[in-house]
């Protein structure tokens, strides 16, 4: 079954390969493995060594550069000033946007990053984060250099604060020679009155992430007892808390039922943790729910699950661990909102709820354990749309192409303003 608005299906065009490889360089303004930071390194394991070139570089050492130095890639650590790197985009107001000790620490690496650019004669900068968006991206436009953003947060004022929902708003229309979104989703927050075709001329396109396919796929059941699991990060827009609040009316008709959060929380989030764990003990859940901590096998994870929960009480920019799920042929339950209904078909290869809302959360998964067979082909099927629309194959031969695109435009666009120099002198 296509996507849920067909006007929005990828039609990707396979292009000639080049005679040389495009150098492409990454920015990522840390090395944690947030999302944005596993998608990156999904794809860089997926590129055409034969198109691209790809070197990356983070402002901090973490488990991002160990990953990606294992599978040989080229990675360089720039230190940026902690206090930046680490500021939490939910607090990017004015204040914080215009503090002159950090524009200055900010603009000195600017010109440290511009010049690795020239170094490594890069012919296109590829932004991977908010903070990268800006400062890789004035790094490039100094380099004189065609700048990429990927853009993987929703620009609105539910997921970062008006003032930096404006400046990200401004800038993507003059910085940046081409902007991928993540999802449909995410695109319309940064172009809201735009329509897509009109955004595609523009250089917005959208490009969804793709899901590195399972080896395996392993019994949904976890001590012969069924397993209802949410897997990612341990955060309050993430939706935890409505998890556990749904589990409980679950335990209730289902007794024994047992149910997992997967992941661990970061950037400082550990006293929602806490709170979770609090909850989960008024609840009378000790015993059936489990929190495992961050888990390095997140495929084995999913695959002793019988359904995967998304939870968000904000709209999703796109949904790694959705496509994940689907790929282990895992039905889903998920929050209405984002990029999630751009994934999951409802009813067929999932359920959609509303936000924040655990009863309805809890009734999605009392359908489904009291439906096994339903469950199995929703997973079945899920599994077939995962194949056909989200894989990591087809989302990096849709990158490429962007590269190439954006070189043809300003190479254009170069030789156009030559031509014209030419005639005037």
């Amino acid at each position: 079954m296509p996507p849920s608005d067909a006007s929005y299906e990828l039609n990707i065009v396979s292009a000639e390969k080049t005679i040389e490889p495009i150098r492409v360089l990454f920015v990522d303004h840390t090395a944690q493995l947030g999302g944005g930071e596993i998608a990156l390194r999904n794809l860089l394991n997926y590129l055409d060594p034969q198109r691209v070139t790809a070197t990356v570089i983070v402002c901090a050492q973490g488990p991002l550069v160990d990953q990606l130095a294992r599978n040989n890639h080229k990675v360089h650590v720039l230190q940026l000033s902690s206090h930046i790197a680490q500021t939490r985009k939910d607090s990017l107001g004015w204040k914080s946007l215009l503090r002159f000790k950090e524009i200055g620490a900010s603009l000195a690496f600017v010109w440290r990053l511009a010049r690795y650019i020239r170094k490594l004669k890069i012919d296109v900068v590829h932004t991977n984060s908010l903070k990268a968006h800006l400062l890789g991206g004035m790094a490039a436009r100094l380099a004189r250099r065609p700048l990429i953003w990927h853009l993987r947060d929703r620009i609105a004022t539910d997921y970062l604060p008006r003032p930096a929902v404006l400046f990200v708003r401004v800038l993507s229309r003059v910085l940046p020679h081409a902007v991928i979104a993540n999802s449909q989703a995410t695109l319309e927050t940064i172009i809201p009155k735009l329509r897509q075709t009109s955004a595609t001329s523009h250089g917005f396109r959208v490009i969804h992430d793709g899901c590195v396919w399972p080896d395996r796929c392993e019994e949904a059941h976890d001590n012969g007892s069924t397993c209802i699991g949410m897997v990612g990060r341990i955060s309050p827009w993430k939706g935890q808390h409505v998890f556990i609040k749904a589990a409980a009316i679950v335990s209730r008709q289902f007794p024994y039922a047992k149910f997992k959060i997967i992941g661990a929380p970061l950037f400082s989030e550990t006293s929602y943790e806490k709170e979770l764990h609090q909850l989960a003990a008024s609840l009378d859940l000790e015993r059936s729910l489990t929190f495992t901590g961050f888990v390095d096998d997140i495929a084995s994870a999913i695959g002793r699950l019988q359904m995967v929960v998304h939870a968000s009480i904000v709209g999703e920019p796109f949904g790694q661990v959705v496509i994940e799920g689907m790929a282990a042929g895992k039905p889903i339950i998920a929050t209405r909102a984002g990029g999630i209904p751009e994934i999951v078909v409802s009813e067929v290869t999932g359920l959609l709820v509303p936000i924040e809302d655990e009863h309805a959360l809890a009734d999605a998964m009392i359908t489904l354990l009291r439906d096994p067979r339903r469950a199995a082909q929703m997973g079945a099927q899920g599994r077939e749309r995962v194949r056909s629309f989200f894989t990591m194959e087809r989302h990096a031969l849709a990158i490429e192409q962007v590269y190439e695109d954006v070189l043809r435009s300003t190479r254009t666009d170069s030789s156009r303003l030559n031509q014209e120099t030419l005639e005037r002198a």
